[in-house]
């Protein structure tokens, strides 16, 4: 059955950090940084509050460091963050097994770089067999390289969603709207309105 046009469901979701780190984060023109971050930072705390697993992973760490301190903090403290060797996460053989323990069919790509690592690992995850969608305003690249690698995973047969739809397909109804709202208790990111 083919289910790459049904909305996410939070119940067979994952949400996959990609190498939110200083190292990438600074290859950005300056006014994209702490927005992109605050929107990933965001969407981590929804999954948490509404139970759908994350997946972390950061390239290099003892050479590029780890996950930036704010979206370190939204990480629950049993989930460790991957030290990526690899471009594609489904690569390399512990975060592979992370994924498959997951138990999850559809995974939710956010962080960088948009044409490389958030790429390869979304077109590793779709060899699989998994449904995968890439937030394309939580994703970046340096400039021109955000769009076309959106345009290369589109292709690929990636979903392509912004962070707006997704919380709204995770969320489904008003009653959980305003339970996650509640429990958020802080701001929208920058260039996120509900």
């Amino acid at each position: 059955m083919d289910r790459s046009q049904d909305l996410l469901e939070r119940d067979r979701s994952c949400l996959v950090v990609i190498d939110v780190q200083q190292y990438f984060l600074d290859k950005l023109p300056l006014d994209q940084r702490q927005p992109l971050a605050a929107r990933i930072a965001w969407l981590m705390r929804v999954a948490r509050i509404l139970d759908i697993p994350i997946i972390a992973t950061a390239e290099d760490i003892p050479a590029n460091g780890s996950l930036v301190p704010d979206l370190l903090k939204e990480l629950p403290a049993d989930v460790p963050v991957f030290n990526k060797m690899v471009f594609g996460l489904c690569g390399q053989p512990d975060i592979r097994a992370a994924i498959d323990a997951t138990g999850r069919r559809d995974f939710v790509l956010v962080g960088l770089e948009t044409d490389v690592c958030v790429g390869q690992s979304a077109i590793g995850l779709l060899s699989l067999g998994h449904r995968v969608a890439v937030i394309e305003d939580a994703t970046a690249s340096p400039p021109p390289h955000h769009a076309a690698g959106i345009s290369r995973l589109q292709v690929a047969g990636a979903i392509i969603a912004a962070l707006k739809g997704v919380y709204y397909e995770w969320v489904r109804d008003l009653a959980t709207h305003e339970r996650v709202q509640a429990q958020l208790n802080r701001p929208l990111p920058p260039g996120l309105t509900l």
